[in-house]
């Protein structure tokens, strides 16, 4: 696939322009590989110094995995999948419903309800944390404590702001003709939502997919406020606790360290396509 890149090396031609291209995709591929390449030789090497790095462990070894075990980061790791899970899904739905309501309907005080969204986007964590706590430890109206429960990590991600700016947006680009072309053929509400929006949407699904598995992966607020025992950690509170303890040795850190930047990769993986699609897409092209 050819692309134009920012520095312009594509309209570059000639062994010197060849040679050029050569060096800079390298470096760019060391220097935004390499840390990544570096923490997984490291995961699994037996004898780590700190001050070397190897392309090859010196002495391959799955102990600082088995460490790690020991120190139940599987068992926060599983708590991290549960919340992401969860917590993802969720928000995919209410961005959808919320964002079709803004982009398809026209009700009053539309302007304040994105307004209110963007404010929520520029409060930073630690200002709604106290707030946050009171409102999970006895729940409006329902008189519910959510105060060390999988729900009380779940919820507050539920909607998120930047999420339902993108659906919004992407959904105003959906030719109207579809809609009433559906609407004509006898399809109702729901139909043309699941079945001509919501699939051209695709791209943007793509895009809040990646978004919201890594902000509510590295949620560690949020966990530090509902989570008072330590079994219901999830990974980056261990590692903030694994790394202050000095009886925890730096392979299982690293390994630890790598359990918790898999998922994100793999998500972006997974999803990349779409992803591309999203961020590139301008409109909507039938």
């Amino acid at each position: 696939m050819k692309f134009d890149s920012a520095l312009g090396l594509e309209a570059r031609r000639g062994p010197l322009a060849t040679l050029f291209k050569i060096l800079a995709y390298t470096s760019m591929v060391l220097i935004f590989t390499g840390p990544l390449f570096g923490l997984l030789v490291s995961a699994f090497n037996e004898t780590l110094d700190p001050t070397s790095f190897s392309f090859w462990p010196d002495s391959f070894t799955l102990d600082n995995f088995v460490q790690a075990g020991n120190r139940n980061v599987y068992l926060y790791l599983f708590n991290s999948f549960v919340v992401v899970g969860f917590g993802l899904l969720l928000q995919v739905l209410v961005s959808v419903f919320a964002a079709y309501s803004l982009a398809r309907k026209k009700f009053k005080g539309m302007s304040v309800v994105m307004l209110i969204m963007l404010a929520t986007m520029m409060l930073p964590e630690e200002i709604i944390a106290i707030p946050l706590s009171l409102v999970l430890a006895d729940m409006p109206l329902l008189n519910v404590n959510l105060i060390g429960t999988y729900a009380g990590m779940i919820l507050p991600v539920g909607a998120w702001g930047f999420s339902i700016l993108v659906m919004t947006e992407f959904m105003k680009e959906v030719p109207v003709e579809l809609e009433e072309a559906a609407r004509i053929d006898g399809a109702g509400e729901l139909r043309t939502f699941f079945t001509i929006i919501l699939p051209l949407c695709r791209p943007a699904l793509g895009v809040i997919g990646v978004f919201g598995f890594t902000m509510i992966w590295d949620q560690y607020l949020l966990p530090l406020i509902v989570a008072p025992e330590s079994d219901m950690w999830t990974l980056p509170i261990a590692l903030r606790s694994l790394r202050g303890d000095e009886e925890v040795g730096l392979g299982v850190l690293l390994a630890a360290t790598l359990l918790a930047l898999l998922p994100s990769i793999l998500a972006f993986l997974a999803f990349q396509k779409q992803f591309m699609r999203g961020l590139t897409s301008g409109a909507v092209k039938g």
